[in-house]
């Protein structure tokens, strides 16, 4: 099953570099990882384009943008997987199995969509833990570090947003 992960960027060349090293140590080989920048000003397009050369499996566009939901829906349309989800610049997936689990998740249940338990921690220490959402059925563990709102990472199949 082929997952596309999506990343909206803006400016995030503090948060982005530990993102992008989630998603691309993860252990399920189909994955095609879309990362869409709202024409950033400091390093962080440099950054994504060193590391698309070094991984096939980026794809990428920088441009302006209406904001985060403008990029999210430019990577829904650049995706070509059978599960689209989102991993925001400033979050990373807390386990390299994360993907791998939620997979096998669709594939188990037959589920439409997948959610895993959320964990809050500091933006200054990743190890303290500022709040906990635990999920009913827990597949997977992700880490939020944004703490201004509250995030729901979900994976839904492609058909879902083409519709």
């Amino acid at each position: 099953m082929k997952v596309s992960i999506i990343t909206a960027t803006y400016d995030s060349e503090l948060t982005l570099p530990d993102c992008m090293a989630s998603v691309l140590s993860q252990s399920h080989e189909d994955i095609e990882y879309v990362i869409i920048d709202g024409d950033s000003k400091d390093g962080t397009l440099g950054f994504i384009e060193s590391k698309a050369k070094a991984h096939a499996n980026i794809v990428y566009a920088s441009e302006p943008d209406k904001g985060i939901y403008d990029a999210l829906n430019k990577g829904i349309q650049m995706a070509t997987g059978d599960v689209i989800g989102f991993v925001h610049s400033d979050d990373y997936l807390a386990d390299p199995k994360v993907i791998e689990n939620i997979v096998t998740a669709f594939e188990q249940h037959k589920a439409d969509g997948v959610y895993g338990d959320l964990h809050y921690v500091s933006f200054e220490d990743p190890q303290k833990l500022i709040r906990n959402w635990k999920s009913q059925v827990g597949v997977s563990t992700f880490a939020v570090t944004n703490l201004s709102s509250p995030k729901t990472i979900t994976l839904y199949y492609e058909k879902k947003f083409r519709q």
